[in-house]
């Protein structure tokens, strides 16, 4: 793993963490000091990919990036990108698989929605957060939403903010089949 360091115009690729501390020791604003030699040992040691910056003064920041490019070049063209994690994909696209399952029956869907309320003292209108709960009958659970939310829309303030039926604030589970 090797590691892309810049503060402002000065940059480099080091190809170990010694190499990083020496190039951060030249440059006098930063200021080496045993915590940071630390900080910058441990973060080269763990599993985190994200960038990383330290400050410097108010504003100014040098940062700290993890690659696999060999080259300065092969860095800037973006050639050595790691592989992604597709685990957030993969956990995502289930739900989504789930959300278009045809299976016809009764379905629970919960919602979680900002509704638009009138205070009755002052006559101005707030956002409340509503949970709504339905038994519906469905053929799947994008249709269980569709309905709950065609319900809702009649019936609350046009300015109320539904949630996407792929979000967090949507769940809906399969009761068994109608009679």
């Amino acid at each position: 793993m090797n590691l892309y360091l810049r503060y402002f115009d000065k940059e480099t690729l080091v190809y170990s963490v010694e190499e990083a501390i020496d190039f951060l020791a030249t440059i006098p604003e930063i200021g080496m000091s045993p915590d940071l030699e630390a900080d910058i040992r441990d973060y080269y040691q763990s599993d985190v990919f994200y960038p990383k910056r330290y400050k410097v003064r108010p504003r100014v920041y040098f940062i700290i990036i993890k690659t696999e490019a060999n080259t300065m070049l092969d860095f800037k063209e973006k050639k050595a990108l790691r592989p992604a994690d597709h685990t957030q994909k993969d956990i995502a696209a289930p739900v989504v698989a789930r959300l278009n399952q045809e299976r016809e029956g009764w379905y629970e869907a919960q919602l979680d929605f900002k509704r638009v309320v009138m205070i009755p003292s002052t006559g101005k209108h707030e956002y409340r957060d509503t949970h709504f709960v339905a038994n519906v009958k469905a053929i799947s659970g994008i249709d269980a939403y569709n309905r709950v939310v065609d319900h809702l829309r009649g019936r609350v303030d046009g300015r109320s903010q539904f949630p996407s039926a792929k979000g967090k604030n949507f769940k809906f589970r399969y009761l068994g089949m109608w009679k």
